[in-house]
């Protein structure tokens, strides 16, 4: 059956299924095409997708690399910053007193337990002082350096205070500051009203703490992590010299001496020579302190300057260091010295006057011959044996005058309930009390050691101070002459010649020569003016001197039409009436214009870039100025100081040299302007080919005088009128006369012999301010040299009728000058 089935011929139905098939296959050709376009489609749909992708991926990955590299950025920042900060650390270092805990010798270790336990317990409890203040954002570390004994018991805690401050925010501190922090805390934290306050089982003695900014090459010193010459030295023995030597031939040098002595009695340094190099301490400096740490306000003394003689210091405890400081070792730098431990000494003392007309005995300021410490009382009692003797008091180098308003430099002195300061000076003066019963007391000076003070005592009458046959100085002294005005000064003030109208002498012809000192001075000093007569300033004639109508010739730079008449007939200042000084609005006071070179030593002194003081030039690294002009800390500091040479109009120096030092006369009274002197080495000296614009002046001997009417200049670039803030920028020239001695000690009051007066009574010509330190130029009559005779001080305003400029009178400092400067000489 399966055979004859498969047999049968095809019918129409199966043909009909045959092209049913064929159509299929064509429709399923369609769709692979259709298939194909939309995969194709597809595809290239994808394809765009895919490129859109890799587009927004580099976006992506750009902003990830973006987002990396600002992430580093500001970490490096960040470090950097952090960094800077902690570069711009300051330093704090300070002192106190914890009573309630006993010394023990351990505390001297620094690795022993016990000195451990202490400092924990002290930088804990700093810690918590400064974490809780407004500086906690700041406040790094405290760390405590010595833990020592002390005369007043307990312990004393030396430490160092850290903070990491921005230099914009480093102006919010201060020592008060930091200090005020440390105190409040005790204070509000003290559990019974006295002097010691208690915080965290400290019982801190209140007047005790002392604080002040540090150095960091202190701290890194004193912390163990700078210098190894840091010594330790502990006297145990009275009176032993214990040596302290230093020789460094090269590197930087910082050296530390610890000096402790035995409890209740204290340390005498003596200081047996120092060779360092003189710089007002800038790189080399020798510092005492009267402590165990550097702190500003427990500094005893300061050498600045080699030295060979010796000098000894007293501490007021038990405690004592000894810093030496080189930045650069060039040449040998070396120290030799020595400490002893001395016991406290009593100052004072009862004292019965004999009555006899010479002085019986002396006192003396604590510790003679040693420079007395700070903080010393004395008193003395004395008593005459009679009624009508009071007591007089020598002073050697010393003086005393009534207290004012302003504090006293050098100690202080209450002498029967009235009140005097001290001040040195290069004699001696005697002050007398007109009572026989006289209370002395003497307070030292509160911030560093002084000049020893040698006081001799005597009687003397009270209605005769002054034996017959004397006469008494204004400075107390009494001079053994039968005559005043006898026209020789015997008086250290010259009081003796004061007040004194000297007839003219009635001259014969031994009197008139030319080595006299009275002979061509330009004064008639003859009754009948011989010694002035067939003097003339005349010089061989060349072509580069002005010859005069009557032939005298004058060997000077600009002799015509300078405003000086030099010929007797004035034909040198003849038909000048275009040239530049026929005006005179420009004026220091009644002054005019000075010409290019015509004052070569003048200097104008520029504090911070301002001008502020003038000077004048004396040799090639060498200048002469006001000590007023320095007075001051910062204004003592030589590094802020530029000195501007070769110059007439400000700004147009032709030689600019910062200043490496500056010496301000050791007895300068900054009460009355005494010893009203100063001098500065530059940096660099001038070159020679400056010369023709930069020239020292002359410094006249200690026997040189003026004489009352001589003329000389003043010049400067101060003020030109005394109410006028206006200062000039051409430098002014003005010509004053010497004025009588007499006549300026009745302007003013008083005028010492280290002080002369010029100008005109007047009032039409004088110097201002501004022109402080600047030369008072006088020309010899021989020869045509030029003296600094003064330098600008002080005076009652500018310019103004009976009152003359007051100057230094620079002959009685040639010695002092020559002690610094030999070469001038």
């Amino acid at each position: 059956m399966d055979e004859q089935t498969s047999d049968k011929p095809a019918k129409p139905e199966d043909e009909l299924s045959v092209s049913n098939v064929s159509v299929q296959t064509a429709d399923s050709e369609d769709q692979w095409e259709r298939l194909a376009r939309k995969l194709s489609r597809k595809l290239k749909r994808e394809a765009e997708k895919k490129s859109v992708w890799n587009f927004q991926n580099k976006i992506i990955l750009f902003t990830v690399v973006l987002f990396i590299i600002g992430v580093i950025t500001w970490t490096l920042l960040w470090l950097f910053i952090v960094q800077a900060e902690s570069k711009d650390a300051l330093y704090f270092v300070g002192l106190f007193r914890v009573a309630n805990i006993e010394f023990l010798p351990e505390y001297r270790q620094k690795e022993s337990r016990e000195f451990r336990s202490v400092a924990q317990n002290v930088q804990q409890v700093m810690n918590l002082v400064y974490t809780k203040s407004a500086f906690s954002k700041f406040y790094k570390q405290s760390i405590v350096s010595d833990v020592s004994n002390n005369n007043n018991g307990g312990l004393l805690v030396h430490f160092w205070i850290v903070f990491v401050v921005s230099q914009a925010k480093s102006q919010i501190f201060c020592e008060d500051c930091v200090a005020a922090i440390l105190k409040n805390s005790i204070q509000t934290s003290t559990t019974n009203r006295t002097s010691v306050g208690s915080l965290q089982g400290l019982a801190v003695d209140m007047d005790s703490i002392v604080l002040s900014v540090g150095l960091r090459s202190d701290y890194s010193s004193t912390t163990g992590t700078g210098t190894n010459c840091i010594h330790d030295l502990h006297g145990d023995r009275l009176h032993q010299h214990f040596p302290l030597d230093i020789l460094v031939t090269s590197g930087r040098m910082i050296c530390y001496f610890k000096l402790i002595a035995l409890v209740g009695h204290l340390i005498r340094l003596s200081v047996a020579s120092i060779q360092i190099e003189a710089d007002n301490c800038i790189t080399d400096s020798l510092t005492i302190y009267d402590s165990l740490m550097p702190i500003k306000s427990k500094i005893l003394y300061r050498i600045c300057e080699p030295t060979n003689s010796v000098l000894s210091f007293v501490s007021t405890n038990n405690l004592m260091l000894v810093t030496l400081k080189s930045t650069k070792v060039e040449e040998v730098k070396k120290f030799h010295g020595y400490f002893e431990v001395i016991p406290q000494e009593k100052c004072g003392k009862a004292i019965l006057s004999l009555g006899s007309p010479e002085f019986e005995g002396s006192i003396m300021s604590p510790y003679y011959p040693s420079y007395y410490p700070p903080k010393c009382i004395c008193a003395w009692n004395f008593q005459s044996p009679q009624k009508n003797l009071g007591i007089a008091l020598k002073f050697h180098n010393y003086t005393i005058s009534e207290k004012s308003i302003k504090g006293c430099e050098h100690g202080w002195w209450k002498i029967n309930d009235h009140m005097y300061c001290g001040y040195y000076m290069d004699h001696q003066t005697i002050f007398r009390v007109a009572s026989f019963v006289v209370n002395v007391e003497f307070q030292c000076s509160s911030k560093c050691s002084e000049r020893p003070l040698l006081v001799e005592y005597g009687s003397y009458n009270l209605s005769q101070p002054c034996p017959l046959g004397s006469f008494e100085c204004h400075t107390g002294l009494c001079i053994r002459k039968t005559q005043r005005c006898d026209g020789i000064n015997d008086c250290f003030d010259e009081s003796d010649e004061l007040f004194c109208d000297v007839p003219k002498q009635d001259c014969n012809t031994s009197f008139l020569t030319p080595q006299n000192s009275l002979f061509c001075d330009g004064i008639n000093d003859c009754e009948n003016g011989q010694d002035e007569q067939g003097c003339t300033e005349s010089v061989p004639c060349t072509n580069s001197t002005f010859k005069c109508k009557n032939n005298i010739c004058f060997r000077k730079q600009n002799a015509r039409c300078d405003g000086i008449k030099d010929c007797i007939d004035g034909s040198d200042e003849k038909n000048c009436s275009n040239t530049k000084y026929s005006t005179m609005h420009h004026r220091i006071v009644g002054g005019s214009d000075a010409q290019e070179g015509e004052w070569p030593w003048q200097v104008s002194l520029l504090f911070g870039g301002v001008a502020y003081c003038g000077a004048s030039v004396i040799s090639k690294e060498w200048l002469l100025s006001a000590a007023h002009c320095f007075q001051g800390n910062r204004l003592s500091d030589p590094r802020i100081w530029t000195a501007h040479l070769g110059m007439r109009t400000q700004g147009k120096a032709k030689f600019i040299s910062t200043v490496r030092r500056i010496i301000v006369h050791e007895y300068y009274n900054s009460r009355n302007y005494d010893y009203d002197i100063a001098l500065l080495q530059l940096s660099s000296p001038w070159l020679d080919t400056m010369r023709w614009l930069i020239q020292p002046i002359c410094i006249p001997p200690t026997t040189h005088r003026v004489h009352t009417g001589e003329k000389c200049w003043v010049t400067g670039w101060g003020q030109k009128r005394e109410a006028d803030d206006e200062t000039s920028a051409l430098l002014q020239k003005a010509e004053v006369e010497i004025v009588d001695q007499t006549l300026c000690h009745s302007a003013y009051g008083f005028i010492t012999a280290r002080m002369l007066c010029a100008g005109m009574m007047s009032g039409e010509r004088d110097s201002c301010k501004g022109d402080s330190g600047g030369p008072l130029s006088c020309r010899s009559k021989g020869g045509g040299k030029w003296f600094l005779m003064g330098i600008v001080s002080w005076g009652y305003g500018c310019g103004r009728p009976s009152f003359p400029g007051v100057y230094t009178r620079v002959s009685n400092f040639a010695t002092w000058i020559h002690k610094y400067v030999p070469s001038v000489f």
